[in-house]
């Protein structure tokens, strides 16, 4: 096993257990930095979104991870120590839907504890589809969970049901959401997916479902990911289009920011009764800024989105080896990340073609 060795601050290295050094930002070939870590905790969803899980592909008879081959949440610990000490400042946990995963809870009552390599608490958050928030909202929020972002693609119950193709209502969704309010997991976001001729009837109402709540709205463009294998783009309603639509009802004011960190491009209603984002994630792709690394639920290391493969980091995760050996390993790869794929892509694909580029499934790394 060929391990890398990756220098700690001393009193960074106290804190995680590890032997001392110097810490370093850690860029990749493009200059981007390691700042952000998405941690899949399961890749079973219970819904099957159109776009993501499609259910002629995740049938009865599909074969997710079983308990055995998904990591423990000790394993998760050490990833998080590895990636504070290369300069990860917020983690989100995903899946899947990471509710699905038994006492998650624990883990992010660890994760809480940890601080960043300056000294800082790192920023925890997390990615639901809502069905499973209303009941364990206050839980997470004793845990230490700082925030959550709620997948919902429609108000209305039929297009709902429609989208996620489950016999589920809306109302469950919008109950998680209230509770998550109630317990104080904010801000709260709430994303939707916006597909040409599927759910473009839902912009004006989610905007206006969500307007003086305190809870931000973002669209997103349709993307090639996942289980998207009808994907076309001409199905793709662009961010400037979406805003169009919004505006036509609601007038908005760009939200000055001396950095754009995010990937949406924020606005807020004149009236200052809350925010809208747009997330132009396929007509202006904001790969030059990206600082996201994505860990499965089965260990592998994703630098992209739209990766084909991963880097396996169980071996670095027994107890063989220390976080300090984990974090040299992180940072060899990262260091070598070249991907910018939403940059490149650049042949329209003809509707109904299929997807041509094999990516990870989005249900394994989340979004």
């Amino acid at each position: 096993m060929n391990i890398v060795h990756q220098p700690i601050l001393a009193d960074t290295a106290s804190r995680h257990g590890v032997s001392a050094g110097a810490v370093t930002t850690t860029l990749d070939t493009l200059d981007r930095p390691l700042r952000d870590l998405r941690l899949s905790v399961i890749d079973q969803c219970n819904f099957r979104c159109t776009y993501c899980m499609p259910r002629e592909t995740f049938g009865a008879d599909y074969r997710f991870l079983p308990s055995s081959e998904r990591l423990s949440f000790g394993q998760m610990l050490k990833l998080a120590k590895a990636f504070a000490l290369l300069g990860v400042e917020k983690i989100r946990i995903t899946g899947g839907e990471p509710l699905l995963r038994r006492g998650l809870e624990s883990l992010i009552e660890q994760l809480a504890k940890l601080t960043t390599a300056s000294g800082k608490p790192l920023e925890l958050a997390l990615t639901t589809n809502g069905s499973l928030l209303a009941a364990k909202a206050r839980s997470l929020r004793d845990a230490g969970l700082g925030r959550v972002t709620v997948s919902l693609d429609a108000v209305d119950d039929a297009v709902f049901r429609r989208m996620s193709d489950v016999d589920m209502p809306v109302s469950r969704i919008l109950d998680g959401i209230e509770a998550a309010h109630a317990v104080g997991l904010e801000p709260i976001k709430v994303n939707a997916v916006i597909e040409r001729g599927v759910n473009d009837s839902q912009i004006l109402p989610l905007v206006r479902r969500f307007k003086g709540t305190g809870v931000a709205v973002r669209f997103i463009e349709f993307m090639d990911v996942g289980g998207a294998g009808g994907w076309s783009n001409t199905k793709v309603i662009t961010a400037r289009e979406t805003r169009d639509i919004v505006e036509s009802a609601f007038p908005l004011v760009p939200v000055v920011v001396r950095e754009q960190t995010g990937t949406a491009v924020n606005y807020r209603h004149v009236d200052g009764t809350g925010d809208v984002g747009f997330i132009a994630s396929v007509s202006q792709p904001f790969c030059g800024s990206c600082s996201r690394a994505r860990v499965s639920a089965d260990g592998q290391l994703y630098s992209c989105l739209f990766a084909t493969h991963g880097t396996d980091l169980r071996p670095w995760l027994t107890e063989a080896a220390s976080v300090e050996q984990l974090a040299g390993v992180v940072r060899s790869r990262w260091i070598q990340r070249d991907d910018r794929y939403s940059e490149l892509r650049s042949t329209p694909r003809r509707p109904g073609s299929g997807k041509a580029y094999p990516t990870v499934r989005m249900s394994l790394v989340g979004g």
